[in-house]
């Protein structure tokens, strides 16, 4: 029987991620978050389709503005705007409770990479897309199930380069922009899925921070 103090071998870290397509017509950048977190081993977490909850609190909200103040329709608007507010939120804690008890279940070690939420909030084209995924939810959750349950949690810093660099050999290809999907390291010759090469990267860096860290203190 397995000590129920050993550690899994293969600890999986997290990279909470988005997927930015680029419309050819206008070269506009449309949103289309259906991958919250990407772990190193592959695996994607889809987060719930939030589209036609969306488009009606939209409508809602622009029959909202047409009715006049004080009046008893505006009042049912207001209350059906808030009724699918609520549904939208209970959806995405769902989602959030499940996902972050199965990572925090299923492994040691947890890192996650500190996202700049507050500046991809400022592009207005993003923006409501962004709100709906609750990356902060979901690191506190983890966070917090983590100390719960024992892991070890870690949040590497936002300016490793971690888009930047063949999870592979290393090499260093520098930014590429967000509609580019993957990336054919000119080093190695491997085809790299962005998130996916990511998330290896934030585990190397992560499980070095950690080295470094039982180093120092043994020193």
């Amino acid at each position: 029987m397995r000590n129920k103090h050993q550690s899994i071998e293969e600890p999986c870290e997290v990279k909470v991620s988005c997927t930015i397509l680029k419309t050819s017509a206008t070269g506009d950048s449309l949103a289309e978050f259906n991958t919250l977190a990407v772990m190193s081993n592959g695996e994607k977490a889809e987060s719930p389709n939030y589209k036609k909850l969306d488009r009606k609190i939209r409508k809602l909200q622009r029959k909202l503005a047409r009715q006049p103040k004080d009046s008893k329709r505006r009042n049912i608007t207001r209350i059906k705007i808030a009724k699918l507010h609520n549904r939208m939120a209970d959806t995405r804690k769902d989602f959030l409770h499940k996902l972050s008890t199965k990572v925090v279940n299923e492994n040691q070690v947890i890192i996650l990479e500190d996202l700049n939420v507050s500046g991809m909030m400022k592009n207005r084209k993003l923006s409501r897309a962004i709100s709906q995924q609750g990356w902060r939810e979901f690191r506190t959750l983890c966070e917090a199930k983590s100390e719960n349950f024992g892991r070890e949690f870690q949040v590497i810093s936002r300016w490793e380069p971690t888009s930047q660099v063949c999870a592979d050999c290393g090499f260093k290809w520098g930014k590429i922009d967000l509609s580019v999907r993957s990336v054919l390291c000119p080093s190695c010759g491997t085809e790299q899925d962005r998130d996916r090469n990511a998330s290896r990267m934030i585990e190397k860096v992560g499980m070095g921070n950690r080295h470094d860290s039982k180093v120092r203190l043994v020193g």
